[in-house]
């Protein structure tokens, strides 16, 4: 709980001020720095050496993927491109060193992770207040909050026992109360404080939806740590691991508004 609190009083500082008040270009750079390190961590996870070629080749690729997705997505096909013929030519070069296995981790962390990271500058060029980019954190952590203790207080029956053995059904109901409740708290502030915005039933059933793509995104990572046997991507969070353990929900949800908002705005 110490470690919690700790990494909260520092970090929901620099939340607040990257995403609310911070220059676009701040902005980006956090994203790009937080792209370049989950990729770090997914290599690593998967057994690929830091002294490896691929390792450094990976990180340059997913810190170019969060602009380009912003500012040139009609070519991302080149990056793409690049990054798989480099990364097959590195593989037979080296004959046995660098692993199919490593190769999709890769692919992995130069397409997806950025493109979910990216969509908060994204959101920001095409109009959308930037209160509306701190809902795939309220929708992550409310989620993540209320099912830790409605599990902890409730939960009897397991949700993916061979996945994460401590998540319960009891705990995922608990994340879905919670990020209803993170929902109608955010749309009081909106309509109070900012002009209004979203009513508050399209804000309950986002809530809803959320809660489910952030417990799919929280168990999908988890699925990936048990496969390769590691208990936290990283430390960048003391206790609370690395940027993947951190934002694993967030990666997820972070999408999804991002096309919800694009119809309702």
């Amino acid at each position: 709980m110490k470690s919690r609190l700790l990494v909260s009083a520092v970090g929901i500082p620099v939340l607040l001020y990257v995403v609310l008040w911070a220059p676009p270009l701040v902005m980006m750079g956090a994203l790009c720095i937080l792209a370049g390190i989950a990729a770090m961590e997914l290599m690593q996870c998967v057994g690929v050496q830091k002294n490896n070629y691929l390792f450094g080749w990976t990180m340059i690729c997913a810190v170019f993927s969060v602009t380009w997705y912003y500012d040139r997505p009609d070519h991302m096909e080149i990056l793409w491109f690049l990054y798989v013929a480099v990364a097959f030519l590195y593989a037979i070069f080296k004959a046995g060193e660098v692993r199919f296995f490593h190769i999709t981790a890769g692919i992995f962390a130069v397409v997806v992770i950025p493109y979910a990271f990216s969509a908060f500058v994204r959101m920001e060029d095409a109009g959308i207040h930037r209160s509306y980019l701190l809902l795939p954190f309220i929708l992550s952590f409310m989620s993540d909050t209320g099912g830790y203790f409605a599990g902890r207080a409730f939960g009897k029956h397991k949700l993916a026992p061979k996945v994460s053995p401590k998540k319960t059904v009891e705990g995922s109901v608990g994340g879905v109360v919670g990020n209803v409740l993170g929902a109608v708290a955010f749309t009081f502030v909106m309509d109070r404080f900012l002009g209004g915005g979203i009513g508050y039933g399209p804000m309950v059933l986002l809530g809803v939806l959320c809660s489910a793509a952030a417990q799919v995104g929280d168990l999908s990572f988890s699925l990936i740590k048990r496969e390769f046997g590691i208990k936290d991507y990283g430390h960048l969070f003391l206790e609370h691991g690395g940027v993947l353990d951190r934002f694993d929900s967030v990666l997820f949800v972070t999408p999804l508004i991002e096309i919800v908002l694009s119809f309702v705005r």
